[in-house]
């Protein structure tokens, strides 16, 4: 159970047996990007085809978030692991797109379209 008083929690669930999806919500910065290093840290491993990490329910996306993302997709690529981020919200894309990390990142608009990807 995610802690109520943290500002971003994460709740890991899969899809498939081999796909695993951090579910993200919450603000992800400086003092709470640990909360999404963490898990991601321990489920980009090579028993996994995938790892998705939806931010559909981030409300602020900050440069310690987009570290964290980019942390979790340069060890999923070393792992030979897919990396796919699930952002349709202007808070999670907005700072993606600024960045450029839009062209780095699969980024699929929904996680109906993560699951068709991974279970078809």
């Amino acid at each position: 159970m995610p802690d109520p008083t943290a500002l971003a929690s994460v709740v890991v669930d899969r899809i498939a047996p081999d796909v695993v999806v951090l579910h993200v919500s919450g603000e992800l910065d400086t003092t709470s990007s640990s909360e999404l290093t963490t898990p991601l840290d321990s489920h980009v491993a090579s028993e996994n085809r995938a790892v998705v990490v939806d931010l559909g329910g981030v409300k602020f996306l900050g440069s310690a978030g987009l570290e964290a993302l980019v942390l979790g997709q340069q060890k999923a690529s070393r792992a030979g692991v897919e990396f796919v981020v699930v952002a349709s919200a202007r808070a999670a894309l907005r700072p993606l797109e600024a960045t450029g990390l839009d062209s780095v990142f699969t980024i699929l608009g929904s996680m109906d379209e993560a699951a068709e990807r991974y279970t078809s």
